[in-house]
């Protein structure tokens, strides 16, 4: 692998091969999500515990104090909206030298694996991916679903996931299901961190999910929602990054949170 390559994929996953990512860029389909009306302040005290911070060039721009040296995961696709008519036909949106300009240490893309829009979504990821490694510059595949919910089986996830890998994503960003998703992660050959999916009741829900996801072999989570949405979001921050980078199991990692959330309050 190339040097600088390498370097790029060794910022954004840590040396013990896991990875804490924590996307904010749900505004380009969803419009102003909730405590993402101004990202800048909601992700400003959760920056310290991110391994990477994932959005789109108008949030890094406009909320992101230069100064912040996290390394960022560039959003670079677009083009649907939740009143769209079909969330699948999205494509790259943002160019290779806005890539390069913004100085962003990986990029990433939706794919909608079975939908209207297969081939233009896949083709459009290929392209990207021709662009950055030319430059080095790791791309990540999003297994998007869009409404389907239901397509979240380990049978589909492993379809989209390889033909994520075999299109030439360096990490690939899929949902966790319950049954058989280690086989999800064996079909891959590049690593798998989790998407966060819908917003869950309790804390331990998403301990559980994570620590689970990552005894089948995932390297770690791409967690939005069940983060700056929660009454205690540091907490909750905190208690993931001790399930991915310091082994606790799930009623660990709720012993911290609570310890976190008695000091917040």
């Amino acid at each position: 692998m190339a040097w600088g390559m390498q370097n790029r994929l060794n910022r954004i996953i840590q040396k013990d091969g896991k990875a804490l990512f924590m996307p904010i860029d749900h505004g380009y389909f969803q419009g102003p999500t909730r405590m993402l009306e101004k990202p800048g302040e909601t992700v400003k005290p959760l920056i310290p515990y991110a391994d990477a911070l994932m959005m789109t060039r108008g949030v890094l721009r406009n909320c992101i104090d230069p100064v912040v040296e996290k390394p960022i995961i560039l959003r670079v696709s677009g083009g649907n909206s939740v009143v769209g008519e079909d969330l699948s036909n999205e494509e790259q949106l943002t160019s290779i030298s806005e890539i390069i300009r913004l100085n962003v240490t990986a990029v990433s893309m939706s794919i909608y694996v079975g939908s209207k829009y297969e081939h233009h979504t896949l083709k459009s990821f290929s392209e990207l991916v021709n662009q950055c490694e030319d430059y080095g510059i790791p791309t990540m595949a999003v297994t998007a679903v869009g409404r389907e919910m239901q397509k979240r089986t380990a049978r589909y996830l492993g379809l989209c996931s390889r033909i994520a890998a075999e299109l030439g994503a360096r990490v690939v960003k899929t949902y966790y299901c319950e049954k058989d998703f280690a086989k999800v992660v064996d079909g891959c050959p590049v690593p798998i961190v989790i998407a966060g999916g819908p917003k869950v009741d309790t804390a331990l829900e998403v301990f559980e999910f994570v620590y689970d996801g990552l005894q089948c072999g995932a390297i770690g989570v791409n967690l939005g929602r069940n983060i700056w949405q929660h009454e205690y979001p540091v907490a909750v921050m905190r208690a993931i990054r001790g399930v991915i980078h310091d082994g606790l199991i799930p009623k660990e990692a709720q012993t911290l949170f609570e310890e976190v959330k008695a000091v917040k309050a």
